[in-house]
């Protein structure tokens, strides 16, 4: 028994003997038809991942950089609703639970406020995880049951078709990661609605490329319109000052790889970077943040550059000097994604 609480590091402890018994090239290939699958733009009426071997690839090959993408997220959507806890959270399409692990990790580890009647949570979140794929549930129920997470460990693993006709029971939070992708329009907006109408916060994770970006406006809209409010990554609810087509808003989380990450990715790099989109949508009141740094900022000889979403619902550039002091020095401090400016620069 892992007796961590549900972090980066216990996850790729739970996930190393996923390939053990499993023939390197089996493996491979079942990696590098997940990864066309990933990548297309046709949705699909059937699972992904249709046995064990294809969900142990599966795990390897996405579970550390969807965890890290949805805790960000998470992170984000904390922030705008401090002290809030879930106390009952649905994962759609969870598959093998990055996201609830990720869940578990934002509100269980020694940075969130866990449970009234434990440090991890147990006893206040009730946990379902909704996937159409068994061979997924079975082994998402038995990398849980390796966490240090009660939550996790008691989480309810049901089979449920994922799409039109998808009803859900009243909940604190519904998290659905990379999913819409894989479903025709008409099964998007059924899943999100569904969310809307059970939840109280909603966050929708989808890769960080155009078409994702689109899947998430697509999102946004419609959870705005059930009246929910936009948390993060937007520090407002108004429509995207992004004019489609011409460019899209994405974030990047670095993910450490392990050696069994790095085979069966076939890389060689300790890290990789996730690029992902995504919105977090809040049913109250919502502490907005003045501004959002929405590229990478660029960093040269005395100044600071930051590309900006604002409150006002526009894109602004802001550069910052030495002349500037200590906000300067929290310039060079601030990450892709993070609000400004900070707290307490």
């Amino acid at each position: 028994m892992n007796d961590s609480l549900p972090t980066a590091e216990a996850l790729r402890t739970a996930l190393a003997g996923l390939l053990d018994g499993l023939p390197p090239k089996q493996a491979a290939q079942a990696v590098e038809r997940l990864i066309a699958n990933y990548r297309g733009t046709t949705p699909t009426g059937t699972p992904l991942l249709r046995d064990r071997s294809d969900v142990a690839a599966y795990a390897a090959y996405r579970m550390p950089a969807t965890f890290e993408a949805v805790r960000a997220a998470l992170d984000a959507f904390r922030a705008a609703v401090p002290g809030w806890v879930p106390a009952r959270h649905t994962d759609i399409g969870g598959g093998t639970g990055a996201a609830t692990w990720a869940v578990a990790g934002a509100w269980d580890g020694p940075d969130g406020q866990g449970g009234a009647d434990g440090p991890d949570g147990a006893a206040t979140r009730r946990t379902t995880v909704l996937d159409w794929a068994e061979p997924a549930l079975v082994l998402g129920r038995e990398l849980a049951a390796q966490s240090g997470s009660s939550a996790l460990r008691a989480a309810d693993w049901q089979r449920s078709r994922i799409g039109p006709g998808l009803t859900l029971e009243s909940t604190d939070l519904v998290t659905v990661s990379y999913v819409l992708g894989e479903l025709t329009e008409a099964a998007r907006t059924a899943v999100v609605d569904a969310a809307a109408q059970a939840a109280q916060a909603v966050v929708v994770v989808e890769p960080g490329t155009p078409d994702g970006y689109l899947r998430i406006m697509a999102a946004r809209d419609r959870l705005t319109a059930a009246g929910l409010r936009t948390a993060a990554p937007c520090p407002h609810s108004d429509a995207c000052p992004i004019e489609r087509g011409t460019d899209w808003c994405h974030f990047s989380a670095r993910v450490s790889r392990s050696s069994l990450h790095r085979q069966v990715k076939g890389g060689s790099l300790a890290y990789e970077d996730e690029k992902f989109s995504y919105v977090a949508a809040f049913r109250g009141e919502v502490a907005t943040v003045p501004a959002r740094v929405v590229r990478k900022p660029q960093i040269r000889k005395g100044l600071v550059q930051l590309e900006l979403c604002t409150a006002a619902g526009e894109l602004t550039r802001e550069t910052v000097s030495k002349r500037h002091g200590d906000l300067y020095r929290a310039a060079r401090d601030t990450a892709w994604g993070d609000a400004w400016p900070p707290p307490h620069a």
